[in-house]
């Protein structure tokens, strides 16, 4: 039986809230998947995503990075919130990175096989953790944004695997070629999977703004998790 227990951390002063969604028939401890949440804030797609993991038999973590009580409710709320983190890199990271020592600490997860999937700005935020040199398998943005922050980068200890959809305006092919430079300086094991005639958002399916480059695409949303259940499987083998 699929459960979500709500589950509030700090990073700082700041409250942050979350949710784990797993089998609760499933005693023993179980790889965890921390899942990053789009532009919007943690919401109902994002534990459709969950759900779905947990049915695997993971233990996934669906964190938090704008905080407790600000979750967007407007557009311009979210990207007022976007805005905020994208100027504060190393705050992301951090944020990043309080969720993922807070999630090896639940007695479920196996703190050793962990991988860490972002979805828009949440994949970059997944990328910001790899970047940051945390110790997790494996980071895995699906139309996310790929520019690199202004710091030094560390040396990666996680796997990177890049979904994306080459018409999204987000991260044309100059941003992709340059997180592949970034990567192949950075990281042992990385990879990106190119989905054609396919816009950003991809995996959503209310969006809906094809003029914008928003648009849900089933086909590459059905491949991207056939990609994924294989690459964790791979992953959490080791």
């Amino acid at each position: 039986m699929i459960e979500i227990e709500l589950l509030v951390y700090k990073v700082g002063d700041m409250e942050f809230e979350g949710r784990v969604i797993r089998d609760a028939e499933i005693a023993d401890p179980r790889p965890g998947i921390m899942l990053a949440h789009a532009f919007f804030g943690l919401g109902a797609q994002e534990i459709e995503h969950a759900k779905r993991l947990a049915q695997l038999g993971y233990v996934v973590f669906a964190c938090d990075y704008y905080g407790r009580g600000r979750t967007p409710e407007t557009s311009d709320d979210a990207f007022a919130r976007m805005t905020e983190m994208n100027d504060d890199r190393p705050a992301l990271a951090a944020r990043m990175a309080t969720a993922l020592d807070t999630f090896k600490t639940l007695p479920f997860v196996k703190a050793d096989k962990i991988a860490a999937v972002g979805f828009c700005f949440g994949g970059k935020a997944v990328l910001d953790l790899a970047r940051s040199g945390a110790d997790f398998k494996a980071a895995i943005s699906l139309h996310g944004v790929y520019d690199a922050p202004s710091d030094d980068r560390n040396k990666m200890k996680s796997a990177v695997l890049v979904l994306h959809g080459w018409n999204d305006p987000l991260a044309p092919p100059d941003a992709v070629v340059a997180l592949s430079h970034e990567l192949e300086a950075t990281c042992e094991d990385w990879q990106t999977v190119m989905f054609g005639d396919t816009s950003h958002a991809f995996t959503n399916p209310g969006a809906n703004a094809a003029e914008n480059g928003m648009l849900f695409n089933s086909r590459a949303t059905k491949r991207s998790w056939m990609v994924i259940d294989d690459y964790l499987e791979e992953k959490f083998s080791d």
